[in-house]
């Protein structure tokens, strides 16, 4: 479940930065947005991270031993 959620959350990144680009050609003149898209992958990618910081934390994720 939570690989799930963490793959789900890269498609909504790469997404939201395509639509980024899109809006940037699309509307040349007002960039809100293009500045809205990218806020969005921002955010999303930052969440990742602390997921992913909170599932090494609990044991979600196992670490690395030799």
């Amino acid at each position: 479940m939570f690989k799930l959620i963490i793959v789900l959350m890269l498609i909504g990144v790469i997404g939201s930065l395509f639509s980024g680009l899109f809006f940037l050609y699309r509307d040349p003149d007002s960039g809100v947005r293009t500045v809205k898209a990218l806020t969005l992958r921002i955010g999303l990618s930052i969440a990742i991270f602390v997921l992913l910081l909170i599932g090494f934390r609990l044991g979600w994720i196992p670490g690395y031993t030799q």
